[in-house]
């Protein structure tokens, strides 16, 4: 790192601990260096498991394990991730015996995270099974060139050859055909997982870019190195724990449907107001399986059911700018109210003046409508003296500071819980710093722990 840019970096976190300083008294010290990263999913790429779906979303399994660790949860303890995402929480809860509810709302994601947390298996049939599929799929691709891919939506062609979509297609259906139901899911994760390394574009997250072309790699090789990566980690999983009960649900995080007093620690990573699309994010997975084929399709059967964190989701004419925050709200922490209203207010001058014209007004006032259903609905969950911990990132749509981490501490206790902290974890944004088209706010992320 030059020292320019240190100095830049230095600076920008001296700005943002006098920023949470100033914004919160119960400001805890800056977190360690080994658990300053535990927001992003670096750590993740290489564990196994975790490694299955590279989801940049997603948040260091280390940070679990610090949390679980910090809160001293046994094996006898229930945890619950509202936002469980492709599983690293119940994952993480799982390897070490402890009991793991999770909800999440985008239907591939959690298709990943159950086949994640999925361990019963007998390994030699498993095996067995593998090198069969493989054989009989080596010995009929030839067969693969007369299958049908024209109604496969124009993203997915222009991520691969003709011939090698045929055959990611036909290993597709393969799979729908020949294998019983109690693995076949393992499988189709597998070949999911190896479409962005088989990709003739540039699939990096996250976006795809179909006009930067790299080296296509063969489908089917990268179906078999996918799907035997995958049983080795599950090899590696201690036989204690593969019956240890863990529960994905297809759900929503607002209105969870759990029992009340249930959990005795809350861990999650929620969106970031940072204009994330989650459904775009998946939309050559979700394509290429055939769960949507539209614009139109992602919207009804995905965006439609996340909480709000990106202005793809908005519509202008369902909401009232002068008035968007929700009742419970302005009665629950009238003070939080009345700065996300203004928050919005400025957001709508100002998104009138930039060429985008994005409404990230309107997103502002729906992410902390949302959020406080998400606060209250995990209040319930928890058992008495049970701790809600989220790792957060603040923002700064056109400039406008929403100190994210503060304001859902505030809105929290407003909803019952007694007190709340917040710990620094790391800046963000320091790369972005030249970019004359960006904000100058000193950003970052932290944890913010919500005590019942």
């Amino acid at each position: 790192m030059s020292k320019e840019k240190a100095t830049i970096r230095a600076k920008h976190k001296r700005t943002a601990k006098r920023t949470l300083k100033e914004s919160v008294g119960l400001y805890l010290a800056p977190a360690r260096k080994e658990v300053s990263l535990m927001g992003t999913f670096a750590d993740s790429k290489q564990a196994p498991i975790h490694r299955w779906f590279q989801y940049p979303a997603g948040f260091s399994f280390k940070a679990v394990e610090h949390i679980l660790k910090e809160h001293a949860v046994k094996s006898d303890d229930v945890v619950y991730d509202p936002f469980v995402g492709t599983g690293t929480t119940a994952v993480v809860c799982k390897q070490m015996g402890i009991e793991c509810y999770g909800v999440e709302a985008h239907p591939f994601v959690h298709k990943i995270a159950v086949v994640k947390t999925s361990w019963d298996f007998d390994h030699a049939a498993l095996i067995n099974l593998a090198n069969r599929v493989l054989f009989e799929l080596d010995m009929s691709l030839h067969l693969s060139s007369k299958t049908d891919i024209a109604a496969l939506p124009e993203l997915v062609h222009k991520c691969f050859s003709a011939s090698n979509l045929k055959k990611l297609v036909y290993i597709r259906d393969y799979i729908h055909k020949a294998l019983p139901t109690t693995s076949q899911s393992l499988f189709e994760v597998a070949l999911v997982c190896a479409l962005r390394k088989a990709s003739a574009a540039a699939t990096g997250w996250p976006y795809i870019a179909p006009k930067k072309r790299i080296q296509e790699k063969d489908g089917f090789e990268c179906f078999k190195k996918q799907l035997f990566e995958m049983i080795d980690d599950l090899k590696s999983v201690r036989a204690e724990n593969r019956k240890t009960r863990t529960h994905i649900i297809l759900g929503d995080a607002r209105d969870s449907h759990l029992p009340d007093n249930m959990a005795d620690l809350a861990f999650t990573s929620p969106p970031y107001l940072n204009n994330y699309d989650y459904a775009d994010r998946t939309r050559l997975e979700t394509y290429f399986n055939g769960y949507a084929s539209t614009w139109g399709d992602i919207t009804d059967k995905v965006r439609s059911r996340l909480i709000m964190s990106a202005t793809t989701q908005v519509n202008r004419a369902q909401f009232s700018v002068p008035d968007i925050v929700s009742t419970r709200l302005k009665t629950a922490e009238p003070s939080v109210a009345k700065l996300v209203q203004e928050s919005v207010s400025a957001l709508s001058e100002k998104r009138l003046t930039k060429g985008g014209k994005k409404s990230y007004d309107i997103l502002v006032g729906q992410y902390f409508n949302d959020m406080a259903e998400v606060l209250a609905d995990t209040f319930r969950v928890l058992k008495p003296r049970g701790q809600f911990v989220l790792i957060l990132g603040d923002s700064a749509p056109y400039g406008v500071h929403i100190p994210t981490e503060v304001w859902l501490g505030k809105i929290g206790c407003s909803l019952g819980f007694k007190k709340f902290t917040v710990q620094l974890l790391r800046t963000r944004g320091d790369k972005w710093r030249g970019n004359t088209q960006r904000h100058h706010v000193a950003l970052k992320e932290s944890l913010l722990t919500l005590y019942k």
